[in-house]
Order: C-alpha cells, then sequence, then structure tokens
C-alpha cells in the first residue's frame, strides 16, 4: 500500500521540482514571448499538470502492482517519458532552447505513445490513464511549435 502511495506521487514531485528551478522564467521570459493565439491563460497549467501528473502516478502503481511479462518495459518506458518530461522544461523555460525543446518534445509524444502500449499490455486502466496526458502534450508540442516558429 505504501509503496503504491510512493509510486502515485513520483511524477507529482518531479513536477514540482521542475517547476521549482523553471518557475521564474514563467513570470518574466515565458510573458514577452511570442506565443499562439490558443494558449490559455498561465494559471491553467498548474491545475492541469497536477491532475495529470496523479493519473500518471495511479497508471504508474497499477503496473507496478501487476505481474506481467511486459512490466519492466513498461517501466522502463514511463521512466524515459517522466525523465523527457523533466528536461522539456529546462530546455524550453530555463534554457530557451526552443528548436531543442520541439525536437524533445515530440520525442517525449513518441515515448509517451510507446508507454501506453506497454501499459495497455499490463493494465487495460492504466494505459487509459495516459490517454489525457498525451493529448495534452500533443497541444503542449502545437504550441511549442509555435513559440519556436514566432520567436
Amino acid at each position: 500500500m505504501f509503496k503504491r502511495f510512493l509510486l502515485t506521487l513520483t511524477p507529482l514531485f518531479v513536477g514540482l521540482i521542475s517547476s521549482f528551478y523553471t518557475s521564474d522564467n514563467i513570470s518574466t521570459w515565458y510573458v514577452g514571448i511570442e506565443k499562439s493565439e490558443l494558449t490559455p491563460p498561465n494559471w491553467i497549467f498548474g491545475p492541469v499538470w497536477t491532475v495529470l501528473f496523479l493519473m500518471m502516478g495511479v497508471a504508474l502503481s497499477l503496473v507496478a502492482t501487476k505481474s506481467s511479462p511486459y512490466k519492466k518495459t513498461a517501466e522502463i518506458l514511463f521512466g524515459a517519458q517522466l525523465t523527457l518530461n523533466f528536461a522539456w522544461s529546462f530546455l524550453f523555460f530555463e534554457f530557451h532552447l526552443l528548436g531543442w525543446a520541439l525536437l524533445e518534445i515530440v520525442l517525449l509524444w513518441a515515448f509517451i505513445f510507446m508507454t501506453i502500449v506497454y501499459f495497455h499490455k499490463v493494465s487495460k486502466l492504466a494505459a487509459y490513464l495516459l490517454v489525457p496526458y498525451l493529448l495534452w502534450v500533443s497541444f503542449a508540442t502545437y504550441l511549442t511549435f509555435m513559440v519556436w516558429k514566432l520567436n
């Protein structure tokens, strides 16, 4: 039970660390750059990411507590996509490397997709819990592309 709790909170903790180091740039650099007209207000991102990180954590805990020959691969893919998620914030917000952030988010999208495929082999519910994350990162990919293009 405690293991499931820790696994559920792991993505949220990773997101908090990332936001701690990059949040200053949101109120300074990010507000001054050109963005897509579809860019949501800044206050939307925190609640959306909190829900997505919790859903990711629940999905991870479901997979981690199952027995399956695909479990290890699923967990490795999850770790890879979470690492890419973490890195994107630094590329984009901290270092302002917009082209690299765009390439990296495309790679992130691919790893989320592969994670969903392998999670589905272990737990269908875990895979479904990651679909909103994939959709949000699809939208974030568009937003990243537009920032890169406009700046």
